[in-house]
């Protein structure tokens, strides 16, 4: 069994809405990005823990498909894929319900087989699993 842990890293200094944070990786791939309420809430440059989520469960959706597609000998692979994150307020508070996947996929095989097996990887992703949400998804064959 092979376990691979990633971390991932936010700091924060001030209330809510006065104050702000930055988030990295491990890697080095994000590095001091800031984000805070403007940019959660507003339309001021920077990230939010929403859009973080989304580009991870894009890339991890587009490498189980890759994978999967390549098990049944698609050849010319091309997955393009967003996931959009709801943040809704409920409750006095806030929550995430849904994760919607739009994925473009191009590839030299049967239509309906794509599909099919674009629906096992949208299940069978790591971070589809790891939500507590519901994950839908379109795709479309390009």
């Amino acid at each position: 069994m092979i376990t691979r842990t990633r971390t991932g890293m936010a700091k924060w200094n001030g209330g809510l809405k006065d104050g702000g944070g930055t988030v990295a990786t491990q890697s080095g791939a994000l590095e001091d990005l800031p984000y805070g309420f403007n940019t959660r809430f507003e339309d001021t440059p920077g990230t939010n823990p929403e859009e973080l989520v989304g580009a991870a469960h894009a890339s991890c959706f587009s490498m189980a498909l890759a994978m999967m597609l390549e098990h049944e000998g698609i050849t010319g692979v091309s997955i393009d894929t967003k996931s959009r994150i709801a943040l809704d307020q409920e409750d006095g508070g806030f929550t995430i319900k849904t994760a919607h996947l739009v994925t473009r996929i191009s590839a030299e095989g049967d239509e309906k087989k794509i599909l099919d097996i674009a629906a096992k990887a949208k299940a069978g992703c790591p971070i589809s699993k790891l939500l507590n949400a519901e994950v839908t998804m379109d795709a479309e064959i390009a």
